[in-house]
């Protein structure tokens, strides 16, 4: 993970596999994608007549072990792992979301974030419910409807149309796995095969730690059921095109993952190729900022001939900096989690790769500290171009102020960051090495352009004059 990269957004998991432990392939499932979430994880199970669910604040291997996954009995699972993007971190917000009315049961685990929650808020409201989170809102309108048609399908094909904004679902009734997809796939979400039944999961890693055959990717626009029956495909809105977030690429997808079919390491490695053609320098020695930076790393030195080395050790089991609350404990916490490698940096010219620089203090932070352990210039190249507008689909990008790329040019950041120079790659560099043509990519944070619309009081983030959104 980069210096002081955007959170990620949450981790999905759904099976449906008679026979199967399905408790424990949820959970090794959610394991796989801890990265995409850290505040709490959950899983609920049904054995075909009762939905349990189990959730608490905290990591996979906290809030599961051997006991917990023996009391979950059944032939259909799903599981969430959540950073939350909105609603604060208490237990209510953890999910699977479990709603019933004693007839019906549905559990809901949610990716993503909508931009049109209020007026999805009212109409909770209306019908005499309180919600704390969009997910939490969304299930609350699919239990409605269950009561009044009857089942989970009918109810999704008639609530998912008036959502808007970012957003995956993995869904359950006693009998069914769901998953769906917003129709312009901002959010990643891939189905698997297992001998006897089906996973789908926000990352094809997922699919690979519980030994399940990847299929495809849940298409833009598209409900998909997992039962007896076998996968089942139902469109519940047209895609008119397509906006994968690209920060998946760059930054928040494990790089054994596949992302819209490409492999996310050869997307880095090539992303540290171009980098290296666009920002070369003069320097003995290249290495990354652990661990998102290490294949951009490999890819940089390729091209420019100079020794890919480790020059910083990254500690595992500390907290991610970019959640600490105050300034000060974000620049302590640094020292916590990077440390230099003195010895392999000492007397050498450095290039520095890493994923992104949001707020720039703990990149500055990382500069200081090689130069403090005998580093004798810092070279600092970024995988991706300036942050410069907020994320409004899950990622949890600030606010402009808080963003050094929205107000300070590149010389400026240098200078602020202390390095001896610094290279961003271009969109059209980034672009090239995801793999997909520019228009099939949500570019947002870099480029302003807004795929899906954002009403003026969509966040805290904007005014309603700063955003290009698009006339479409």
């Amino acid at each position: 993970m980069g210096a002081e990269s955007p959170n990620e957004e949450c981790g999905l998991f759904g099976v449906w596999a008679p026979g199967d432990d399905v408790a424990r392939l949820t959970y090794f499932g959610l394991f796989a994608q801890q990265h995409r979430g850290q505040e709490s994880a959950g899983i609920a199970v049904s054995d075909a007549h009762n939905i349990l669910v189990y959730k608490d604040l905290g990591l996979v291997s906290q809030v599961f072990n051997e006991a917990t996954l023996t009391t979950l009995h059944g032939d259909l699972a799903i599981g969430h792992t959540r950073y939350s993007t909105t609603g604060s971190t208490t237990w209510d917000n953890a999910q699977p979301v479990f709603k019933t009315d004693g007839a019906h049961s549905l559990a809901l685990g949610h990716n993503g974030n909508l931009v049109n929650t209020q007026e999805l808020a009212d109409l909770v409201a209306q019908a005499g419910a309180a919600a704390t989170t969009d997910s939490d809102i969304v299930t609350t309108l699919m239990a409605n409807e269950m009561a009044v048609l009857g089942g989970l399908e009918g109810a999704a094909m008639r609530v998912l149309p008036s959502l808007q904004g970012a957003y995956c679902f993995v869904m359950m009734d006693e009998r069914s796995v769901y998953a769906a997809r917003d129709p312009y796939g901002v959010r990643p979400l891939s189905i698997g095969r297992l001998p006897n039944g089906f996973v789908v999961a926000s990352e094809t890693c997922a699919l690979d730690i519980v030994g399940a055959v990847f299929l495809r990717d849940v298409e833009p626009g598209e409900l998909i059921r997992f039962d007896d029956r076998g996968l089942h495909s139902v469109r519940f809105a047209e895609s008119s095109r397509r906006a994968l977030c690209i920060f998946e690429s760059v930054y928040l997808a494990r790089p054994d993952s596949r992302m819209g079919g490409a492999s996310v390491h050869e997307s880095r490695r090539e992303m540290g190729r171009i980098l290296a053609e666009e920002y070369p320098a003069e320097a003995d020695m290249v290495i990354a900022v652990p661990t998102t930076g290490h294949s951009a790393a490999q890819g940089y030195s390729e091209v420019s001939g100079i020794p890919y080395g480790d020059g910083l050790y990254k500690n595992q089991y500390v907290g991610r900096t970019f959640i600490q609350p105050s300034q000060g404990l974000r620049d302590r916490g640094v020292k916590l989690k990077l440390n230099p490698l003195p010895d392999s940096i000492r007397g050498k010219r450095l290039i520095v790769v890493d994923d992104s620089i949001v707020r720039g203090t703990t990149t500055k932070q990382i500069v200081l500290a090689l130069r403090e352990a005998g580093a004798t210039e810092v070279h600092i190249r970024i995988t991706c171009p300036p942050v410069q507008w907020p994320c409004f689909y899950g990622i949890d990008m600030p606010t402009r102020q808080e963003l050094i790329g929205a107000d300070l040019t590149v010389e400026e950041i240098r200078a602020y960051v202390g390095a001896d120079s610094l290279g961003y790659l271009s969109l059209d560099g980034m672009v090239a090495a995801s793999g997909g043509p520019k228009d099939s990519y949500c570019r947002a944070c870099f480029d302003g352009e807004y795929p899906i619309d954002v009403p003026s009081h969509a966040g805290k983030f904007v005014l309603e004059d700063q955003l290009r959104l698009p006339t479409a």
